[in-house]
């Protein structure tokens, strides 16, 4: 028996992220009444108080806590059931490919000619995507398919296939005190300013704060950090910096990756299309094919 309908857990949801009953109804165009009784009758329905309300504060319980986590990813995975289905059921939907700006490590154009000679291929929707929600766009359904960076993008969930593999520079301006190095270590840059990535969780340096790669350059030109990135991410690389191997980082993967659910043709094709472009052509078991059909 399901105890919360969807409408009940976006009411939920509102309150819980406002923590405010006034702001929650005015952000779902209804009265506050009518919310506060809402959320009482999913108390009532649940067994469990959800919140502490006094006049002037609201406050998740541990129950509430939990809902809104576990709430959320219900959420996201009924909106992703309607995209998907509307989707599968139309013949004449666009393939969606998410990527960040630059990311593709040149081979962008060679995908989508390759792809443009398969006989279902259809247009293809280029979408950009911030620093680390890739991921998010093909789990939830905003997007078929993806350009991502191992290991800075989670695979959690997703099929994927190499397309190329990075070695790792860090870049810094001429100036710098290591930009005569043939090659580094990652030892060598401690005590050196590294960006804060938005939206990606600790944020990975203690600098600025940066949303893309056109940020961080122009934050090195001024000499306020340095930054390590795969190689493919920063050529041809601006006048005025230099980027040097980092001999001890683990390499980069550009990889192709689709929702490890989604077995539709034309993300079959895509993939396919995508991975005759790689210098080993893949073939046998383990091929693109039997990939996608889960064999």
């Amino acid at each position: 028996m399901i105890e919360l309908e969807t409408r009940e857990l976006e009411y939920f949801l509102a309150v819980a992220d406002e923590l405010h009953f006034g702001r929650a109804a005015v952000r779902l165009s209804i009265a506050q009444p009518a919310l506060s009784k809402a959320i009482q009758r999913i108390e009532s329905r649940l067994g469990v108080p959800l919140l502490i309300r006094s006049s002037r504060h609201v406050e998740l319980t541990p129950a509430g806590e939990v809902l809104q986590e576990h709430g959320r990813h219900a959420l996201n995975a009924v909106s992703a059931a309607v995209r998907r289905t509307r989707r599968a059921g139309d013949t004449r939907a666009h393939l969606r490919l998410v990527l960040k700006p630059g990311g593709d490590a040149g081979l962008l154009s060679a995908i989508l000619a390759e792809y443009a000679h398969q006989h279902d291929a259809g247009r293809v929707d280029i979408l950009f995507s911030g620093p680390a929600d890739r991921s998010d766009f093909l789990r939830d359904g905003r997007a078929d398919v993806g350009l991502l960076f191992v290991p800075l993008d989670d695979l959690d969930g997703l099929a994927h296939e190499t397309l190329h593999t990075d070695d790792r520079v860090v870049i810094v301006p001429s100036g710098h005190r290591l930009a005569g190095h043939a090659s580094v270590r990652m030892a060598d840059l401690e005590g050196e300013t590294l960006p804060r990535w938005k939206g990606v969780p600790g944020g990975g340096g203690t600098g600025p704060e940066v949303t893309d790669v056109v940020q961080l350059l122009h934050m090195i030109t001024v000499s306020r950090m340095i930054g390590v990135l795969p190689r493919s991410l920063v050529e041809p690389l601006p006048p005025g910096l230099v980027c040097i191997p980092v001999a001890d980082a683990p390499p980069s993967r550009l990889v192709l990756a689709w929702n490890e659910q989604d077995r539709r043709p034309t993300v079959a094709s895509f993939v396919s299309a995508a991975l005759r472009l790689r210098p080993e052509a893949q073939s046998g078991p383990d091929g693109p094919a039997s990939v996608l059909e889960g064999a």
